[in-house]
């Protein structure tokens, strides 16, 4: 019998490309998945929490770092004006980067050698991070990305590297967005890296590599990826935020595929 015990997502900024953003995020609900979504900023609100939806995830903050004193008041204040906006979406998940992310996702302020005195203020700035969240009844996911292709000059990147941090803060209101597509970029064995991670990850994010794109299209065996998950015990979130290879609605059926169990 086949069963699939993830909650299924699908990032709307990345697929049905031809429909209005409202639109995308009923279709995608219409066809059983949950919503993510990036910068809410630029977005309806009112409109998204009207479609019904499920959203499992959204942008956590508007600006800022985890380093910085200006960068970190930004980075504080944002997320929680984040906040207010995931009360009235009713979304559990807010998601962060180890910097903020300008155009084509590169840094605001790239970064390229991280100090043992950066480490020290990105922790002290995550528990800052976490108690929002805790008084919110919410949790902030920090997600790991890849420097070699997308996101060159980002500060605590790697999976290792948030994976560090949120281990040092030791809250359940911080937890890890572990981006598979961004790991096998930057790092492979994912499998053991699922393993490492356990119960620190609070969603996986897949796209398959090259091309980003829906599981099936590179070199990821997703199904492979979806039984290491279930063996472990994993039964949250799993997010397509790839790019759909053609029709977007076989892209997110061939995702549902992937992590389908036998």
């Amino acid at each position: 019998m086949s069963f699939s015990p993830f909650k299924l997502a699908i990032s709307a900024e990345m697929v049905f490309l031809d429909l209005p953003f409202i639109e995308r995020v009923k279709r995608i609900h219409a066809l059983g998945f949950s919503a993510e979504i990036w910068d809410w900023t630029c977005k309806d609100v009112t409109a998204l929490a009207a479609t019904g939806a499920d959203f499992t995830s959204m942008t956590g903050y508007i600006s800022g770092n985890l380093t910085e004193p200006d960068g970190i008041r930004q980075l504080l204040d944002s997320a929680r004006e984040s906040l207010a906006v995931a009360a009235r979406l009713n979304c559990p998940s807010l998601n962060l980067h180890g910097t903020g992310l300008g155009d084509k996702g590169l840094p605001v302020k790239p970064v390229t050698l991280t100090t043992p005195r950066m480490w020290l203020t990105a922790c002290k700035t995550l528990e800052q991070i976490a108690r929002l969240g805790e008084t919110a009844g919410k949790v902030f996911l920090l997600e790991n990305l890849n420097t070699e292709v997308d996101h060159p000059g980002t500060p605590f990147a790697r999976a290792e590297d948030t994976l560090a941090l949120i281990e040092a803060v030791g809250s359940p209101h911080l937890k890890l967005n572990l981006d598979l597509y961004h790991a096998q970029i930057g790092e492979g064995n994912l499998i053991e890296l699922i393993q490492r991670a356990g119960p620190a990850i609070g969603e996986i994010q897949v796209a398959d590599v090259p091309g980003r794109m829906e599981p099936g299209t590179g070199e990821i065996h997703y199904p492979a990826i979806a039984r290491a998950l279930h063996r472990i015990g994993y039964s949250g979130v799993v997010g397509l935020e790839g790019w759909a290879s053609g029709d977007s609605e076989a892209a997110l059926e061939r995702f549902r595929q992937a992590f389908t169990l036998e």
